[in-house]
């Protein structure tokens, strides 16, 4: 009985909390009921001033600097290092390389100059050498060509040996002819007195004999002129004329052969020459190089190693701190000697604030090592293409690296110290703002939601700048009007076929569809293109793939972004569009928009992965946190009096 009372008690005790839970709900629901707006996050629109100011992060530098590079070639180790910090003269010695190497090279390098050098000698020399027989035989041959020349000349002289040849035969003849008649007439003689007995048969005979020897004689005379006629004489004149031209020819050939000689003494010497003086060369940068292993300073300064600079707001080259025995490498940069007191705050500009941001504007500085305190100074350079290291560790982040000269001499400034700069782009004293996220883009018109008498009403704005946090409300919205701070984003929810093309600069949106028509006909040999097409781009939608990069100002569709803090869900179509379209890619394709998608992902803050975990768990479409825009949301309801700054 007493455990049934018990029962029964707690049945009544649990009936009651019921009771009251059901009273307190249906309380919730009529007062919700009778106030849609009640648990609305809303933010009351001010007036006064408004700074608009670019935030970005950096590194403080010095203005004017001599950078020191290690002009070794190849790598080497540091063998002396001079303390960072330490303040030095020109001349002092502020690195040591190991030249070991190259003192080794040099004893080598020395020997090859040294053989060079005799190599060139012995060239030169043999130069001299081939020029002097090159003449002896071209003079040898010369002399040839001119005995040669005489001797035809003598023997064809009309007093030469030809004429004095033919007197001869002609002489003997002469001579043979008169002892032939003498003899006849001796031989007449002797046969009247052999007649008449007074000589004997023997003295006519001596005397017949002697006719005939000088018969003989006579014909050996004719014939030996006969012969120098018409042999000897031709012979001995085509002998002498061939030896003139063998002559000549040999003169020819000993001056081709001085040539030839020559030249290839004088190549060989030019060889030698341009041989030696390369070696010549090596040694002298060898020496060169190895009066680069001590590196002196070039003025006066304080040592400031190039690894310990940072710029941008990371560190640009991922390499080891410079100390002794560190490996170095050509061309790196060593250490850094300020040349100036002054110092600038050098900061990396995203591509999307580049249209706000140009040189001559104010800007204000503040160091994380000095709190406390502000520095004033000027935007002085804008670099003109964007930062390589960042497109190379991020092809999707595009910066440019801009200096801002600081007013003053701060002592207290160090190179490398990590630095915030708020860069102003226009002080407005009396205007109305309200949080930039307030403000949604619909049908192409900036809107904002008003809450008004329990109600939610839908109003048209224009705005002006804005500092990522706060926006200028040009026109269409008064101070002291509520606005709401949780637009419905289905509003901004850009359908497929309400895409329209604005007006540009070559005329009215028919006459710029007329023209993307006739494109689009001309490429694809169809006046309209297919869904899904290149021409969807085309038509303005510039939808991006899975994994693609976003571009400025737009959402994982493509579409504008809507707020500061979140992006459009993209429509059903969409989706489709988007699902069918990686469908379609390749594998390397689809590996490729993985690696991007992973890559993103990695390069969240935590809490954006949170957000985005959130946002895809309530089904909001994979809303993400979009830049800097999202910092201090809400906060703008507990503010009061003074400018709105991106602090």
């Amino acid at each position: 009985m007493a455990n049934r009372n018990k029962s029964l008690k707690v049945i009544g005790g649990a009936a009651m909390v019921v009771a009251v839970g059901l009273v307190v709900v249906w309380l919730e629901v009529g007062r919700g009921s009778a106030d849609p707006t009640a648990n609305l996050a809303t933010f009351v629109a001010k007036r006064g001033p408004l700074i608009i100011s670019v935030p970005e992060a950096g590194a403080i530098k010095a203005r004017e600097q001599i950078t020191i590079k290690n002009e070794v070639e190849g790598r080497t180790s540091i063998v002396f290092l001079i303390p960072e910090g330490t303040r030095v003269t020109k001349g002092t010695v502020l690195v040591e390389l190991d030249g070991s190497t190259l003192k080794d090279n040099r004893i080598d390098q020395e020997i090859k100059v040294q053989n060079a050098e005799a190599a060139y000698i012995s060239a030169k020399e043999n130069l001299d050498i081939v020029k002097n027989k090159a003449q002896s035989d071209v003079d040898v041959a010369t002399l040839n060509l001119t005995f040669a020349n005489l001797d035809l000349q003598k023997y064809t002289d009309p007093n030469g040996q030809y004429n004095n040849d033919l007197a001869a035969a002609e002489n003997a003849i002469r001579v043979a002819t008169e002892e032939k008649t003498r003899a006849e007439e001796t031989l007449t003689w002797s046969d009247k007195l052999f007649k008449e007995k007074y000589i004997s048969q023997t003295e006519l005979q001596a005397d017949q004999l002697s006719v005939t020897k000088s018969q003989v004689r006579l014909d050996l005379a004719n014939n030996e002129l006969t012969l120098l006629q018409k042999f000897t004489y031709t012979r001995q004149l085509e002998k002498l004329n061939s030896d003139v031209k063998q002559a000549q020819m040999a003169l020819e050939r000993a001056e081709a052969t001085r040539r030839a000689n020559v030249a290839q003494a004088q190549a060989e010497l030019i060889a030698k020459e341009a041989e030696r003086d390369r070696q010549r060369d090596k040694r002298a940068k060898l020496d060169d190089q190895l009066k680069k292993t001590k590196i002196e300073a070039p003025v006066d300064g304080m040592v400031i190693y190039a690894t310990s600079s940072r710029e941008g707001g990371f560190r640009r080259e991922d390499r080891q701190p410079l100390a002794e025995g560190v490996t170095v490498f050509e061309r790196q940069d060593l250490i850094n000697l300020p040349t100036a007191v002054s110092a600038m705050a050098q900061v990396a500009v995203h591509e999307t604030s580049l249209e706000k941001v140009r040189v001559g504007l104010p800007a204000i500085v503040t160091v994380d090592a000095l709190p406390g305190k502000k520095f004033v100074g000027t935007v002085g350079r804008i670099a003109p293409l964007p930062d390589p290291q960042s497109m190379w560790m991020n092809p999707d982040l595009k910066v440019y690296n801009t200096d801002i000269y600081l007013e003053g001499n701060e002592p207290l400034l160090r190179n490398g110290m990590s630095c915030k700069a708020e860069i102003i782009v226009e002080q407005y004293q009396d205007v109305v703002y309200v949080p930039l996220q307030a403000v949604l883009r619909v049908a192409g018109q900036h809107t904002v939601y008003v809450v008004k008498d329990g109600s939610i009403e839908e109003r048209k704005v224009e705005i002006g700048l804005d500092n990522y946090r706060m926006v200028k409300i040009s026109s269409g919205l008064n101070e002291g009007e509520v606005v709401s701070m949780t637009p419905p984003l289905k509003a901004a929810t850009i359908e497929h076929d309400s895409l329209k093309l604005g007006t540009g600069s070559s005329g009215s949106t028919d006459t710029m569809m007329q023209k993307i028509n006739e494109k689009l006909k001309a490429a694809n040999g169809t006046e309209t293109s297919k869904p899904g097409s290149p021409s969807d781009n085309a038509a303005g939608s510039q939808q991006e793939g899975p994994g693609r990069p976003m571009g400025p100002g737009r959402d994982d569709t493509g579409q504008e972004r809507t707020t500061g803090e979140g992006l459009q869900a993209p429509s059903t179509d969409q989706v489709e569009q988007m699902r069918q379209r990686f469908e379609n890619m390749t594998p390397e394709e689809k590996q490729k928009e993985m690696e991007k998608m992973k890559q993103r992902f990695q390069n969240m803050t935590p809490e954006e992965r949170e957000k985005m975990r959130q946002q895809r768990s309530q089904g909001t479409g994979g809303r993400r946190q979009a830049g800097r825009q999202g910092e201090g949301q809400g906060q703008g309801q507990s503010q009061g009096q003074g400018p709105e700054r991106n602090q």
